[in-house]
């Protein structure tokens, strides 16, 4: 077990000063409010009594296993994108806690949901709302769909997000399985709350150049389509398309992991030079290297399939080991192939400190992984473990009861 580090003392982030009131959940919004946290935002996280059956606050908190002895509330994904957050519990329903929520919104900066908006409504807390007690806020809504279309309102989870933007396709463009497919990660989940964090950043920088407030709709499925797009309109980027959809380098079967003699390893020459490194390297000879499929970029996307095939044949001549001595003193883009099992080995991510051990006090040791983003000047850090339900209710009403008006 490695040695827990100490929490740090105060933030020191770019966003060290701004006040988050998070009423998130699940993995979207929570993980995007979580990167803002970490940049030295004050987050605090309002969540729901519950039935007191074990079913309050964010459903996360209950999902996956716990070690024997842990709070049930302390569920390992709600402990992955938590940190740096304080937990208030407050019963909307009773006039008191609306109150005491009113002067919360007075000290905030941010406003960041992902209940559905008429979820919001019903509990007074549209933007309208919320900008008649805090005109300057900046109130970030991750929904769904946008406001704008037919779907808006529709419930909206990752599986969903993934089949409806095209996410679900791309599989069956790469092996020929007709099946669509879901990918096997939280791809829409975790892309939307990076859209969402910058989409407050900018906000952010907006009010502070201007003191404006506003509304700011952060949509799933736009949001993930648009990731997707990127590479994968492709022909249809043109009016009328040209083509097909899809970056057919990308869709290749052949693009994977390549097996050697010992294991698996990632392997991408890209240029002219480095393709004719590689060939020499791989004991082609001059037949492969003056073949006029692969003479230069444009003829080797078109023969991408049998180029990836050339790689695929040759990995398996060779050790994993022998492969990286070999191409690395070339410049030829070249991995070890790493399970997730192998990731608490990596070189690379020990050298850097990816992984980093804490001591909860109610839950013993977990690991966090470390901001892995760089400020030279306001560096990230952890200051505050994953919050138990309702842990920071007193202390944070105290802070906003003195001197406000109900």
């Amino acid at each position: 077990m490695a040695e827990a580090k100490r929490l740090a003392e105060k933030a020191t982030g770019p966003l060290k000063g701004i006040r988050v009131l998070d009423l998130t959940s699940v993995v979207n919004g929570a993980y995007g409010v979580q990167i803002l946290a970490d940049q030295g935002a004050d987050v605090i996280k309002l969540e729901d009594p519950g039935s007191g059956r074990g079913d309050g606050g964010d459903i996360m908190r209950w999902a996956g296993h716990v070690p024997e002895g842990a709070p049930r509330d302390m569920g390992p994904i709600f402990l992955t994108i938590n940190r740096n957050k304080r937990s208030i519990v407050l019963d909307l329903k009773q006039e008191s806690a609306k109150r005491a929520l009113k002067r919360l919104i007075r000290t905030c900066d941010v406003f960041a949901a992902s209940v559905r908006y008429d979820g919001l409504k019903r509990l007074g807390l549209a933007y309208e709302e919320v900008a008649a007690i805090k005109p300057d806020i900046i109130y970030a809504h991750a929904a769904g769909y946008g406001s704008d279309g037919p779907y808006a309102g529709e419930p909206a989870y990752d599986d969903l997000i993934q089949s409806a933007s095209g996410m679900a396709d791309i599989l069956p463009r790469t092996d020929g399985n007709p099946t669509p497919r879901i990918l096997p990660t939280l791809v829409a989940d975790k892309v939307s709350g990076l859209f969402f964090a910058q989409a407050v950043t900018a906000a952010l920088l907006h009010k502070a150049r201007t003191g404006e407030g506003q509304f700011v709709e952060v949509p799933m499925l736009e949001c993930v389509t648009s990731f997707l797009l990127v590479e994968h309109l492709y022909d249809h980027a043109f009016d009328p398309p040209i083509g097909q959809w899809g970056y057919q380098r990308v869709i290749n079967p052949n693009r994977k992991p390549y097996r050697t003699k010992d294991g698996w390893i990632g392997l991408l020459p890209y240029t002219d030079k480095q393709w004719d490194l590689f060939f020499d390297a791989a004991g082609y000879g001059e037949a492969v290297k003056s073949d006029p499929r692969f003479a230069d970029y444009v003829t080797r996307a078109k023969h991408v399939k049998e180029l990836y095939g050339l790689i695929e044949q040759a990995a398996a001549t060779k050790t994993t080991q022998e492969w990286l001595d070999i191409l690395k003193p070339l410049s030829i883009p070249v991995v070890k192939t790493n399970g997730l099992a192998d990731l608490d080995e990596d070189p690379h991510l020990k050298a850097v400190g990816f992984f980093e051990t804490y001591a909860h006090p109610d839950v013993g040791a977990y690991r966090a992984i470390k901001p892995p983003v760089k400020f030279s000047k306001t560096p990230s850090n952890i200051r505050r473990h994953p919050p138990r339900l309702g842990e920071h209710t007193e202390e944070v009403l105290a802070e906003v009861s003195e001197g406000e008006e109900a």
